[in-house]
């Protein structure tokens, strides 16, 4: 599986993503600076975690305009898959990828802790190695992860089956007590119409080894290379 990581001023989770794509590929991934032009042919494009651009005037706003993101944008809708991870999420969002926005969360305070997700489907590119349903432990670090879309939007995105991940309880129970930043319908991550464009505020890549805390992530990018195979 080839891939690219997108890299912005102030990305700091470029490096993970893109060890746990060569260790679990065995490929490593183009490194893709934000003012270039052009992403190189890639079965995937990932958009890091990290503070792109500190976080100015909103999330994810200021690198959404980076000079690369005309040829992503482009890529993504010509089919090629994209992956966003926390800022990426925020990023894939202010370009217009995705829908809805993500805002301050709802007690205004920095999280970083493990959460549980459950996984709302299994037909995906990115979800093909788990079981729908599953329930999966992946982390947080985010001060801006509040998903929020009108109602006639998030209507679309629950009528079309758009929900990839919901905060839940370990045993998968979806409730308000835990939601850790008070993301409508308790989100953690979308796709687009096509399923081939996924944002997620948790990050997968932090979670790929037992010396790590846990392994739930592996599961996302052996489905990605199994897809690409």
């Amino acid at each position: 599986m080839r891939s690219s990581v997108i890299v912005f001023p102030a990305s700091n989770c470029d490096r993970d993503i893109a060890v746990a794509l060569e260790q679990i590929s065995g490929s490593k991934p183009d490194m893709v600076w934000h003012g270039e032009t052009s992403v190189p042919s890639s079965d995937l494009i990932v958009i890091p975690g990290g503070f792109s651009f500190g976080d100015y005037l909103r999330s994810g706003a200021m690198a959404a305009q980076s000079p690369i993101m005309k040829d992503v944008i482009s890529k993504a809708k010509a089919g090629t898959p994209v992956l966003g991870i926390c800022n990426g999420f925020q990023v894939l969002v202010e370009s217009g990828l995705l829908p809805g926005a993500l805002m301050r969360n709802r007690d205004i305070k920095f999280i970083c802790k493990d959460v549980f997700l459950n996984v709302e489907r299994n037909d995906t590119i990115f979800t093909r190695k788990y079981a729908a349903g599953e329930t999966v432990k992946y982390p947080v670090a985010h001060h801006d992860g509040n998903y929020f879309a009108s109602p006639d939007v998030l209507a679309e995105i629950e009528d079309n089956g758009q929900v990839a991940f919901r905060y839940a309880s370990e045993d998968g129970e979806v409730s308000e007590a835990d939601n850790p930043n008070g993301s409508l319908n308790n989100i953690a991550g979308i796709y687009n119409k096509e399923l081939s464009v996924l944002g997620l505020m948790p990050h997968p890549e932090r979670l790929i080894s037992a010396e790590l805390g846990g392994s739930d992530g592996v599961l996302m990018f052996e489905s990605l290379v199994e897809a690409f195979a």
